[in-house]
Parts: structure tokens; C-alpha cells; sequence
């Protein structure tokens, strides 16, 4: 379970707000050998997102609605915004719907609070008060107004106990982790501890963030630790090898590692909830990896885009991509006992199952979706 194995991320707990639909995924069909990819996907007829030319065409007609939408904005508020921009952009807020008034006074307080150092973080460092009131907040905007991000499954998560969410994981950027941590939350209230790669905890500010917002290393220790405490804790088996795999290759899994999360699940006598991500891919094609320049910098990856590094900053901005994330149904662990943790067969089947489970899932979804930015 550590390096790269497992990595990266992810009061309002109300019920969900309308993005929930039923869904169901697919049983597992069979094993494999180790190594292998899942059975029958290479001699299936696999569905396929739009190649690049394609998705730029969506993206262009996606910019034409955006540009009409802005008539629902007065121009008088646009003018008037050099002459008094305060009063101008309290207006523009209240015709998008935002309680900018509300908004402030909560700032307020939270950065008095914050000066005071009245405030508590766990042993890991977490910091629920910024991750509910600052980090989630700024991502809700993201998941509900640039993702529009579309809930199903929900119902399978637990209100209460520990559980080990096993996400896809994609994007380039480790986006879908924070999304996940998001909807979660909106969902049933809970947060998500994820378990990250060495190299989060070892760059610059990411560090800070990244433990503030309930992340920890990916190792075994830390992961029995939070499921031995009624954590929601979740691990992204595909690592570095998902999150910067080519566009070409988008939404085939790649390799689970040796199964460290199931070790972790079946010690602490767990569930797992195979959860499939889909709109990840297209926020940030990947057409090149730089190796050299990668070396150079001690990344992974070094991202080539259509857009970045061409367009500067411009070019980091996710494209608006549609997201469907699914949580399937809980594969029991407690059934087998702690002692299962040592069977390499055990820890290999129960890996290929929830793998197969996650591809296959991914496929039904990218068949129901209209495109991948509508």
C-alpha cells in the first residue's frame, strides 16, 4: 500500500440535493490472472469518449450557451461596475443567487477564530472547521456549476462505522479526489479521509492542504488506524499510472498494485464500496508526459495539454466536463476474519473483483452519458 500505490485525496449533511438517480453495477464476471487486464473487455465492443478533435467541437458549442447566458445579466450592472464596484458586484451576486452578506460575516468570524488559534485538528492533522467552512464550500461551486456533478448509488454509503471507498482515479490533476470528498460530505455528512502519495506530503503548500482537508499517507498503519477509528476512508489503487495515463487510454483502468487496501479492509473487517468516476478524463487531456522534463523537476509526469503549458495559467482551468460518480453496492470483508489478510489468493480475488466491478461500471456509465461536456 505505499508510494504510489494508494494515492491522493479527497452541519451541511442534508439529504441529496436532487443529483441522486438509481443505479446498479454489474457483478464481477471472473478472474484473471495476475497482471492481466479483466476478462473479455479487449474482445468486447467498448464504448469510447470523443476523440480530441470531437470533444474540442462539444467544448466550442458548450462556450456559444455560456456566451447567451450572460444576457441574463444586465448590462448596466457590467458598466456600472469601474464606478462603484462594491454595490455593482453585490448586485451581480444577488442575480446569481449568492448570500454574499452571509458569506462575509462567516469569513469574518472564521478568520477572528483563526488568529485566536481557537481552533482543534486531529492527530493526523485534520482540520474539519477549514475543510467545512473554507475547502468544501469552494469546491461545491466546482462539483455543482462546472462539473454538474450527477449522484448515484448514494445510498450505499454507511451514516455512521468505517468503510474503504476504492475509486478510478484520472484527470491528470488529482481533481476527482476533492470532488469525491465533496459529494460525500453533501450526501451523508460525513468527510472522507484520503490516503495520499509520498510526493503530496512533500511538496510545498499541497503539504499544508492536504492535511488540513483529511488526507494522510498511503501506508498500512495510517490506514488501519483511520478504519480502526470509524473513518470513511478512501484509496486510489491505480496511483500515478491512472492520474497521468494519455488521453487515448482514457477509462481503462490500469493495475491495482498488490492489493494493499484489501489487506488494510479485511484487518480492520471493513465493507468496500467500489466507486466509478466518470468526466474525470476530460478535464485535463493528457497528450504527452515530457519524461525528460519530468526527471528534471522530480514529477512523475510532466502534463502536456491542447491548452497547457500553451496558454500559461489559462491552460491549468479544467475543462467543464459532465461528472457521474456511482457508489456501488458494499463487498463485505468481516464474513472471511482478520486472518484473510495474510492469503495472497484472498487479497488477490477480493482486488480483481473490486477492480472488474469499477471497469465495468465506468463502461455502463460512459454508454448512458449523452457526451462529455452535456
Amino acid at each position: 500500500m505505499g508510494e504510489a500505490e494508494i494515492i491522493d485525496f479527497g452541519s451541511r449533511g442534508q439529504a441529496s440535493r436532487g443529483r441522486r438517480r438509481s443505479g446498479r453495477i454489474p457483478e464481477s464476471q471472473g478472474t484473471p490472472t495476475p497482471g492481466d487486464e479483466a476478462p473479455g473487455f479487449e474482445s468486447e465492443e467498448v464504448p469510447q469518449t470523443p476523440a480530441l478533435g470531437a470533444l474540442f467541437s462539444e467544448l466550442a458549442r458548450l462556450a456559444s450557451r455560456s456566451l447567451q447566458s450572460l444576457r441574463s445579466v444586465p448590462v448596466t450592472q457590467l458598466s456600472d461596475l469601474a464606478a462603484d464596484p462594491l454595490h455593482t458586484l453585490a448586485s451581480l451576486a444577488q442575480t446569481l443567487g449568492v448570500d454574499w452578506e452571509d458569506s462575509l460575516d462567516e469569513t469574518v468570524t472564521f478568520i477572528r477564530k483563526r488568529l485566536r488559534g481557537d481552533y482543534a485538528i486531529d492527530e493526523f492533522g485534520f482540520d474539519p472547521e477549514f475543510t467545512t467552512k473554507i475547502f468544501l464550500p469552494l469546491l461545491r461551486r466546482l462539483a455543482d456549476s462546472w462539473f454538474r456533478v450527477e449522484v448515484r448509488g448514494a445510498e450505499n454509503l454507511p451514516a455512521d462505522g468505517s468503510a474503504l471507498l476504492v475509486s478510478n482515479h484520472a484527470g491528470t490533476l488529482p481533481i476527482d479526489g476533492m470532488i469525491l470528498h465533496t459529494v460525500v460530505y453533501d450526501e451523508i455528512g460525513r468527510h472522507v479521509r484520503m490516503l495520499g502519495a509520498d510526493l503530496i506530503f512533500k511538496t510545498p503548500y499541497s503539504h499544508d492542504l492536504a492535511r488540513k482537508t483529511g488526507s494522510t499517507l498511503a501506508c498500512q498503519e495510517d490506514a488501519e488506524r483511520l478504519l480502526a477509528s470509524n473513518q470513511l476512508v478512501a484509496v486510489f489503487p491505480e496511483g500515478f499510472k491512472g492520474l497521468g495515463k494519455p488521453y487515448a487510454d482514457r477509462y481503462k483502468l490500469q493495475r491495482f498494485g498488490r492489493g494493499g487496501f484489501v489487506s488494510a479492509a479485511l484487518r480492520a473487517q471493513v465493507p468496500i464500496i467500489p466507486t466509478a468516476i466518470v468526466g474525470s478524463e476530460e478535464i485535463f487531456p493528457l497528450i504527452a508526459r515530457a519524461p525528460g522534463l519530468a526527471r528534471l523537476l522530480g514529477l512523475p509526469y510532466f502534463p502536456i495539454t491542447p491548452l497547457f503549458p500553451w496558454l500559461g495559467p489559462v491552460g491549468m482551468i479544467p475543462l467543464p466536463s459532465k461528472w457521474i460518480i456511482q457508489f456501488g453496492e458494499a463487498i463485505p470483508t468481516d464474513e472471511l476474519g482478520s486472518g484473510a489478510a495474510d492469503d495472497p489468493m484472498i487479497v488477490f480475488n477480493i482486488t480483481d473483483q473490486v477492480r472488474e466491478t469499477i471497469q465495468q461500471t465506468l463502461y455502463a456509465l460512459l454508454m448512458q452519458r449523452r457526451s462529455a461536456f452535456f
